[in-house]
């Protein structure tokens, strides 16, 4: 730790995390610390060609990998961390998709069993400039091309979840994990309540860009260099991830089937939003079932992952959440970029 109270860190190979709990901390950091994380890919590095098949290269259980985590000091049990993301740059100039075998939304799998053959294992190579902030697709089968906007998001963070549990980085809950959502861009703050002593903050798999759903259960994946400002709220909790931007408030549900992730997420809204505004809790429902939005994270991963988002600007006055921490996060982070 530096007197700026700025840590790096960057993970050998053998130090990445497939879990979330059941790890011994790589650093300790205190609240409005900033972090500067080097995270992999969710192939590990492992996949640089439409040659380098995943079921090839990649071995169970070796996949999703997270850099840390990192233990908080002052973070309790009932306590909520605050993570804002300054920034989330691409270390490579490309990233790479794929299809597998029974996994995603359009093919069957161990759970939705159909007789229908797998689908073709593929991979797909895109382009990514960042001086034309532009992501490259290539088909694969054809000479098209496509320029897409670079949207750099992390795809898994979260926290140690509670019960002495450890939990594949590859499953979203309550705990934050592998929430697959665009919404976690640069300038963006998410809450996580904090289940353990020193909280364990983990993320990685990087995303340059992803469509709503993620339908195919990959995005353009990347390596990337995140940088965070955290901070404790001490003494409130956070029963599900929530994020907040400069204009809206959202919360995240991850539950299967997809309509028990899409209550969760728009009950503990309506809940919030009465909470920020004095509202009625009907006339919360109301307003959020007239003005809001349901942006979908993935439809692949264990659990699905749905958000509820609301304008901040059509809420009646509101408190600023969690005491304002957003904006002050962003203002610590102000040329972090």
């Amino acid at each position: 730790m530096t007197a700026m109270d700025t840590i790096t860190y960057r993970p050998a190979r053998d130090e990445l995390a497939y879990t979330f709990g059941g790890r011994m901390p790589v650093a300790h950091v205190r609240s409005g610390d900033i972090l500067q994380v080097h995270t992999e890919d969710c192939f590990g590095g492992l996949v640089r060609g439409p040659a380098d098949l995943p079921s090839q290269v990649c071995k169970m259980p070796y996949l999703n990998p997270v850099s840390g985590p990192f233990f908080v000091e002052d973070a309790e049990p009932g306590d909520t961390l605050a993570i804002h993301l300054a920034a989330i740059t691409p270390t490579r100039d490309w990233g790479v998709s794929s299809t597998f075998p029974h996994f995603g939304a359009l093919t069957g799998t161990s759970h939705t069993a159909t007789l229908q053959p797998p689908l073709e294992e593929r991979v797909w190579v895109y382009d990514i400039d960042r001086q034309a902030n532009t992501v490259r697709f290539h088909a694969t089968e054809t000479d098209h091309t496509a320029d897409l906007p670079l949207d750099p998001m992390i795809g898994t963070i979260g926290v140690a979840p509670g019960g002495f549990e450890a939990r594949s980085t590859i499953v979203p809950d309550t705990h934050g994990g592998n929430l697959d959502t665009p919404e976690l861009r640069g300038g963006t703050t998410l809450y996580l309540g904090v289940n353990v002593h020193g909280a364990m903050l983990a993320l990685g798999d990087g995303h340059a860009r992803q469509g709503e759903g993620e339908a195919c259960g990959v995005g353009v994946e990347i390596a990337t260099t995140t940088t965070l400002a955290i901070e404790v709220i001490k003494g409130t909790g956070t029963a599900w991830p929530r994020v907040e931007t400069d204009t809206s408030i959202m919360s995240v549900g991850c539950a299967r089937p997809l309509e028990d992730a899409y209550r969760i997420a728009h009950r503990d809204l309506v809940g919030w939003a009465s909470d920020l505004t004095g509202l009625e809790e009907l006339d919360a429902y109301q307003l959020i079932s007239q003005a809001g939005g349901a942006p979908i994270g993935n439809v692949c991963d264990p659990n699905y992952t749905v958000l509820a988002a609301v304008d901040k600007a059509l809420l009646p006055a509101p408190s600023p959440a969690y005491g304002g921490v957003h904006a002050r996060l962003r203002q610590r982070a102000t040329g972090l970029r």
